[in-house]
């Protein structure tokens, strides 16, 4: 017997026994999952777009904007590394879900907030609800496509994430200026709820390691159903490529955030746009080119990752070193058109680099850990990252200027790509040869 497309409790998991409920359920999946994410983005880039309403109404401070920014990306990163050992300890389905009706009742409640701690409150507690979704969807994701097609399904999944910023960003605006902030949320949090409870009956579970046990000719070979803390830092620490990828993520996220989180305010305070349009302009542009860049990286990384095992990262590099120069541009020019241009060629590389950050990762972490791995990359992306950019350039655009706090950030995405180019020019290739001689040993060990 089997439920959700796994075996029932007690059973064992085998790759052998176990089957998709239908061919094309893989992509079907990916589907599914991108209107959970849809939500995840629309929900957390909504506040951004109300800033100006929240700074009248409650006489905010740019520094309490930033760390209303700052809230969510701190309680998501500390929150991700038991977020990741959850969830490859459970069923990803319900992490999934669970998930997805708890931030969006956070995300409603959001509407009683009276003053700056209460925002404060609810947007801390809408990251620790969001965090477990990223571990889960990746996971179940890498366990239904190998590698001949994993950067290209989480490169389809990832434009959800632009297409939910835009909308969290547009809509938000819209209903702020017509209803008032509070309606925004009350709205995005609805939506989520039933989409939740719509999507029960149709999300499946697979076993861990499906895909790579099929590609590497293990199919009924069981895996552990996760690795123990102390054995996943272990084997974190002999996977150079893996903490070099992860600082990669620190400061690709670092400028993702900052672009995010300061562009509505940037243009409605230089442009004098209305707040719809502010937070429309500040995402419709690096979106829809990162929907064109993200599933082209996808595409890249796969057929580069046939040739070498260097493929994904160098992808990602590609992505950060195209789009160092329009970031700062971003913050420099005077002009709206040229603006326009810039956060459109961005957003164009920013897709090559996104499409390939779990890929790249799960390339050298054995299937067991990769929703651990997935929780710590969180984490320290968001601490490192998220956490720290928005009171940063709050603090730079209080003693000088937002547009030059914006354009400062083109120097981490430099550094972003020095180390991506480590991990991929002296690491990926020893590391993912080792992963992949432990599962085929794996296997014949299990056959012998």
């Amino acid at each position: 017997m089997k439920r959700d497309g796994q075996p029932l409790p007690g059973k064992p998991e085998s790759g052998a026994s176990w089957r998709p409920p239908s061919p094309r359920y893989k992509w079907y999946l990916v589907a599914m999952l991108w209107w959970i994410s849809f939500f995840n983005y629309a929900d957390r880039q909504a506040i951004f777009s109300v800033f100006p309403l929240l700074e009248q109404e409650m006489g905010l401070s740019p520094v309490e904007l930033g760390l209303l920014g700052s809230s969510f990306a701190w309680t998501y990163g500390l929150a991700a590394p038991l977020a990741g050992y959850v969830v490859d300890r459970v069923r990803r389905k319900t992490a999934i879900l669970a998930g997805l009706h708890i931030w969006s009742l956070i995300c409603a409640l959001t509407a009683l907030s009276r003053n700056f701690r209460h925002l404060l409150l609810f947007r801390a507690a809408e990251g620790l609800g969001e965090t477990f979704y990223y571990p889960a969807s990746m996971s179940l994701i890498s366990d239904y496509h190998g590698k001949a097609t994993r950067s290209r399904a989480m490169g389809l999944h990832q434009t959800s994430v632009y297409v939910g910023t835009i909308g969290g960003g547009f809509f938000a605006g819209w209903i702020g200026q017509r209803y008032g902030w509070r309606w925004s949320f009350i709205v995005f949090g609805a939506l989520g709820i039933l989409l939740g409870v719509v999507l029960h009956r149709f999300l499946h579970e697979a076993p861990r390691g499906a895909a790579d046990r099929a590609e590497a000719g293990a199919g009924a070979t069981p895996l552990r159903a996760s690795l123990p803390l102390s054995e996943f830092f272990r084997v974190l620490a002999r996977t150079p490529s893996a903490l070099l990828l992860m600082g990669a993520f620190v400061c690709a996220n670092f400028v993702a955030v900052v672009l995010l989180s300061w562009m509505p305010k940037f243009l409605y305070d230089r442009f004098q746009m209305s707040l719809a349009m502010a937070g429309l302009t500040a995402t419709l542009f690096v979106q829809l080119a990162s929907m064109v860049g993200s599933p082209l990286g996808g595409w890249m990384a796969d057929a580069l990752r046939r040739r070498t095992p260097r493929g994904r990262p160098l992808v990602q590099a590609l992505g950060v070193l195209g789009g160092a120069p329009f970031v700062a541009l971003c913050g420099l020019t005077p002009s709206v058109a040229v603006l326009v241009a810039a956060l459109t060629a961005w957003g164009l590389f920013k897709g090559l680099y996104d499409a390939n950050i779990f890929a790249s990762v799960y390339d050298v972490m054995p299937p067991e850990a990769r929703g651990t791995a997935a929780g710590f990359m969180n984490c320290v992306g968001w601490l490192g990252g998220g956490g720290t950019a928005p009171v940063i350039i709050g603090l730079i655009a209080q003693r000088e200027s937002l547009g030059l706090a914006i354009a400062l950030t083109s120097s981490v995405y430099l550094l972003a790509a020095v180390l991506l180019l480590a991990a991929a020019v002296l690491f990926m290739k020893r590391d993912v040869e080792r992963i992949e001689r432990e599962m085929l040993q794996a296997a014949s060990s299990s056959r012998g």
